[in-house]
C-alpha cells in the first residue's frame, strides 16, 4: 500500500492483481475497509463502498470470459474514494446490459454500483476486457 502524503493531505493508493475466483472478492473487500479505517470514514459510505466493490468484482468472476485476473486500483483520502476494477476478457456491450427492473438477476450489479457511488464509467473493448470506475465522496473525519 502507498502512502501518499504531505502538507496533511494523506491517502492510499493501492493496485492489486488477483485471480479472477471467487475467494478474491472478500480479499479486494477487506483491503478497502482496512484503508476506509484509516481515514474513520463514515460506516454507511464505507459500506456503500463495498458493496459496490464486491458487484464490480463478481461480475468480473461471473462474465469475464477469457480473463485469468481481476485488477483492482483504490485511491482513498479523507474525503473521497475512487476505484477502477479492470479485466482482460472478452468485454461486453454496456448498452446491452438488461434493466434489472424488467426482472432477472442480469444487470442488478451494475445497477447497484450506479445506486451507491458516484461518477460511474464503464469501458469495454471486445477482446481486450473490461473496466469500470466508480467513485464516493464523503465528509473527512479527520
Amino acid at each position: 500500500m502507498d502512502q501518499i502524503g504531505g502538507g496533511g493531505a494523506m491517502r492510499f493508493s493501492l493496485n492489486l492483481n488477483l485471480p479472477r475466483e471467487a475467494d478474491s472478492v472478500p480479499a479486494v473487500r477487506k483491503m478497502l475497509r482496512c484503508a476506509l479505517a484509516v481515514f474513520e470514514v463514515d460506516r454507511e459510505a464505507g459500506e456503500d463502498l463495498e458493496i459496490a466493490l464486491t458487484e464490480a468484482c463478481a461480475n468480473v468472476v461471473r462474465h469475464a470470459d477469457g480473463a485469468n485476473s481481476i485488477e483492482v486500483r483504490l485511491d482513498v483520502a479523507a474525503d473521497r474514494c475512487s476505484i477502477d476494477v479492470s479485466d482482460n476478457g472478452a468485454g461486453f456491450d454496456a448498452d446491452a446490459v438488461p434493466d434489472p427492473a424488467q426482472g432477472g438477476d442480469n444487470g442488478r450489479g451494475l445497477f447497484l454500483i450506479k445506486a451507491l457511488s458516484e461518477n460511474v464509467r464503464m469501458q469495454s473493448t471486445p477482446r481486450r476486457g473490461s473496466l469500470i470506475h466508480f467513485e464516493k465522496a464523503f465528509a473527512g473525519a479527520r
